[in-house]
């Protein structure tokens, strides 16, 4: 990552896109929805810490990936055997790290290092302490993450939801009594980041943390449509 190629988030960062040297360049699509999530809260309350969990889609890894899911797919409802081509595990029915390089020195894969550095870069925040796995799940389209942040000071789930409320790209979906939050399949096709399953983070009893759970369409917000809204800022 050039320290010198601005990462834009138009929602978050949009005036980076005015401070590039011809080049800008579209983050990560996983960090896109990290950060779609966090940034309301980080201007609001300023987040010190975060722990996430990926649980992200064949679509990330193109065309190819969502047919060997459908495919790897038939195969073993018809009790047939497959063997993978583009991915490295058997992709139905299974979970598995994410498929981009393990750093030998840290254990951290690829994947896992952009949402952490990218996210530190659109924030301009070095200090924030971000710490994620990242996991391809059998869904054809729309990443997932389960997130807990830590704020500086404590913080209540309404005050969360009041703050995300206001958020443009952000939509509540967060309703206990049907038991119905962020799902792949609702996030699919639309552009906003899906927010639910808000509530108080029980192992900090400082008040400070708060768990949710996100979904978003990463080849619109993820891809596709932050760079039209970037392009449209220029």
């Amino acid at each position: 990552m050039d320290a010198n190629v601005p990462l834009v988030v138009p929602e978050i960062n949009g005036e980076a896109a005015f401070k590039h040297a011809g080049i800008i360049a579209n983050p990560n699509c996983t960090a896109i929805i990290t950060a779609m999530a966090l940034w309301p809260l980080q201007t609001a309350v300023p987040i010190r810490r975060v722990f996430a969990a990926t649980y992200q889609a064949a679509s990330g890894a193109g065309a190819a990936a969502m047919e060997e899911l459908r495919a790897s797919t038939q195969a073993y409802l018809d009790g047939k055997s497959f063997a993978p081509k583009v991915l490295p595990h058997p992709y139905a029915f299974n979970v598995f790290s994410h498929n981009t390089a393990i750093d030998p020195e840290t254990g951290y894969n690829d994947e896992e290092t952009k949402v952490i550095m990218e996210t530190k870069k659109i924030f301009e925040d070095d200090q924030i302490c971000i710490g994620v796995t990242c996991i391809r799940v059998p869904v054809l389209r729309a990443h997932s993450e389960s997130i807990t942040f830590e704020c500086e000071n404590p913080i209540t789930e309404d005050e969360v939801r009041a703050i995300l409320s206001k958020a443009p790209g952000v939509k509540i979906v967060d309703d206990r009594v049907k038991n119905y939050f962020p799902m792949p399949l609702d996030a699919s096709g639309q552009g906003d980041i899906l927010v639910g399953r808000i509530r108080k983070d029980v192992s900090d009893p400082s008040g400070h943390s708060i768990a949710m759970f996100v979904a978003g369409d990463q080849l619109l917000k993820g891809a596709a449509l932050n760079a039209v809204q970037i392009a449209e800022l220029l």
